[in-house]
């Protein structure tokens, strides 16, 4: 009976997740909109100012104008989207209000605020389904037009770990091989592997597993500023065949860290003076990509890049 019980769980920890179900069939244009570090906390910071914002904080309002008015058909939320503990009555006082109103699209992660409450109950009660996957886990994937897309928690001390033997990482591998017929992958999860301001974090099995993958694009949250990187190895090399494109897009509503930095090698933008979300076309075989700022912003960034 134990051995029974234990395949029974090692299969539910390397089976690909139930992915959720879409319209958007292979050969499909989608258009997604991305960013984390979101909602304010509603009881404790002074500039919540009912979900409106002040003295330049808490934009989640101002950010999620623009998701109600980008016909996307999908949202990314990258992590932190609740401070400043991801508590659900939290949730529902800030968040809910703001991004909220677009909660049908939101495809969440979750971040270290957020893993904050144990087991990141807050983000589960929330979210429901939409943010595990078929063993209730915090990680899971789904299909977009063209494009697979798996969302990570990167929260490694909180999920039993990130190395390349963790349940995680072997989920990772497996949803990968499962999806192989995908020419285009879209990975997102909170904590970013680079970053200028040098708070980036290993995630290197995560990296590795992509990358060995062929993988196309990473974003992430945790740092407060947007922050694009040319496509890149693992280890950091400039790869313009087989890289993966980091965006850090931590501009989602909460502050933005505004400190003069020195850039890291292979970043191509960065900037903390404006709010806003990154939106994506994803495409067969390649995607575009635009800094969209909020009303009143200037600052712009936008490409395209073929997938592998």
């Amino acid at each position: 009976m134990k051995r029974a019980v234990l395949a029974v769980a090692l299969l539910l920890l390397v089976t690909p997740a139930l992915e959720p179900t879409s319209s958007h069939a292979q050969g499909e244009i989608v258009r997604i909109a991305a960013a984390g570090d979101i909602a304010c906390d509603p009881y404790s910071d002074p500039n919540f100012n009912q979900t409106l914002g002040a003295n330049g904080y808490c934009h989640m309002r101002q950010t999620s104008d623009l998701l109600l008015s980008g016909s996307y058909d999908a949202v990314l939320a990258l992590g932190d989207n609740q401070y400043e503990n991801g508590a659900h009555d939290k949730y529902l006082a800030s968040f809910d209000p703001t991004w909220g109103r677009i909660k049908s699209l939101i495809r969440p992660v979750a971040g270290n605020h957020n893993h904050r409450v144990v087991d990141a109950q807050g983000y589960r009660d929330y979210f429901g389904s939409a943010a595990v996957n078929g063993a209730g886990k915090t990680y899971y994937s789904y299909n977009l037009g063209d494009w697979h897309l798996i969302a990570l928690d990167s929260n490694c001390k909180k999920v039993g770990g990130c190395s390349s033997s963790s349940g995680q990482a072997q989920w990772l591998k497996s949803d990968l091989a499962a999806h192989s017929n995908f020419q285009c992958t879209l990975a997102y999860f909170h904590h970013p592997r680079f970053a200028s301001d040098q708070s980036g974090t290993p995630q290197g099995a995560f990296w590795n597993i992509l990358y060995n993958a062929k993988a196309d694009v990473i974003l992430n949250g945790h740092v407060h500023r947007y922050e694009r990187f040319a496509p890149q190895q693992p280890n950091g090399s400039l790869d313009a065949t087989n890289g993966i494109a980091e965006f850090i897009v931590g501009t989602g509503g909460k502050n933005l860290n505004n400190k003069v930095l020195s850039p890291r090698t292979n970043s191509v933008a960065n900037q903390a003076t404006d709010y806003g979300v990154l939106e994506m076309t994803l495409q067969p075989g390649a995607y575009e990509f635009r800094f969209v700022p909020e009303a009143g912003g200037s600052y712009s960034d936008s490409g395209s890049h073929q997938c592998h």
